[in-house]
């Protein structure tokens, strides 16, 4: 387990008081995870809405965040939890907390999306107030241009591809937007107010416990049921690409470089590779031991061509990924085989 020595360097204590939102969804529970597993102080609060994959502490796949005596739950949406709860002692905040399910939300439920902008603004008004010694603030890499990521001119994403101070370009849909206010309002935070953060793109992050909705557990679990088929189908053309990073790379990336940034500024998390779904549903069906045909279905949505991050920010910070996106699949399939689900 990586750990970033800066952040075992604590105000005069070996515990973190630590307040993570949205921390019963996928990323956010396997942040709880790794802060637990330090001996922190770890405060959760989630309302578990439908359709974002967040699951009450006793349904936590993985591990149970209860055996653990400084785990805190709050079912509650946190814009309530911030009028009801004034610590101003937290020494890190992982605000995760927002509307999103995959690309069917996205699309589909584009104002339930937008609800985030809310989220967000009342989460730095809490922060102004209670001025935690540092945020960990989740952005993504829809707040990318789309324009540079379409067939005819795809680029490995830069975080200086988004200037506030010039064109930002046009986002991923109301996602997209909800996800450059958070970052705008970052940086405002450490302009105005001294409070310190950093901005985390994740891309197409992914693991063993991630929500059906998404691609990856879909296309595993697919390629589980038709083992032996001729055929296997995946979403939209197929040829459309992500750059897909394991959630523990995910975590790692935020624990060796969270100290590093101070100022609201943006970090991929990302592996600089991309692999289309006709490549990854092969290796799933490799992995279940049949070779079929991988075909796309053109009724079914699939967003942007080709989104990957480039790496070139995150090494600079000394942090890399180090799980292969292969070893990654065969990792799950035998997990989802192992389990049942």
């Amino acid at each position: 387990m990586l750990v970033n020595s800066a952040y075992l360097t604590r105000r005069g204590s070996d515990i973190s008081k630590c307040l993570v939102t949205g921390g019963a969804g996928f990323v956010g529970r396997h942040i709880v995870h790794r802060l637990l597993e330090r001996g922190d102080e770890v405060h959760c609060v989630d309302n578990v809405a439908p359709l974002t994959g967040g699951l009450m502490p006793a349904q936590w796949p993985l591990f149970d965040p209860q055996s653990y005596a400084g785990f805190k739950w709050y079912h509650q949406d946190c814009r309530t939890w911030f009028k009801e709860h004034q610590d101003t002692d937290f020494d890190y905040v992982f605000h995760l907390a927002a509307m999103v399910g995959g690309r069917l939300m996205i699309e589909n439920n584009p104002l339930a999306v937008a609800e985030d902008l809310a989220i967000d603004s009342e989460y730095w008004v809490w922060a102004k107030s209670c001025n935690p010694e540092r945020t960990a603030c989740f952005s993504s890499s829809a707040a990318y241009p789309v324009k540079l990521q379409r067939p005819d001119g795809y680029v490995l994403l830069k975080e200086d591809m988004i200037s506030f101070g010039d064109d930002i370009g046009m986002p991923d849909m109301s996602y997209g937007w909800a996800k450059l206010t958070v970052e705008y309002l970052a940086r405002l935070a450490y302009e105005k107010h001294g409070l310190k953060s950093c901005c985390y793109r994740p891309f197409s992050g992914y693991g063993e416990d991630q929500d059906d909705h998404y691609p990856f557990p879909s296309i595993c679990k697919r390629s589980i049921e038709n083992r032996g088929a001729d055929k296997l189908n995946v979403w939209g053309s197929g040829l459309q690409m992500r750059d897909f990073i394991h959630i523990e790379d995910c975590v790692n990336g935020v624990m060796q470089t969270l100290d590093q940034i101070d100022d609201g500024g943006a970090v991929n998390l990302s592996t600089g590779i991309y692999t289309n779904f006709i490549q990854f549903a092969s290796m799933a069906a490799k992995a279940c031991g049949y070779e079929p045909e991988v075909t796309g279905m053109s009724d079914t949505p699939e967003g942007v061509f080709a989104r990957g991050g480039d790496t070139t920010k995150q090494k600079a910070l000394n942090f890399r990924y180090a799980i292969d996106f292969e070893d990654g699949v065969n990792r799950a399939i035998a997990h989802y085989e192992a389990t049942g689900r």
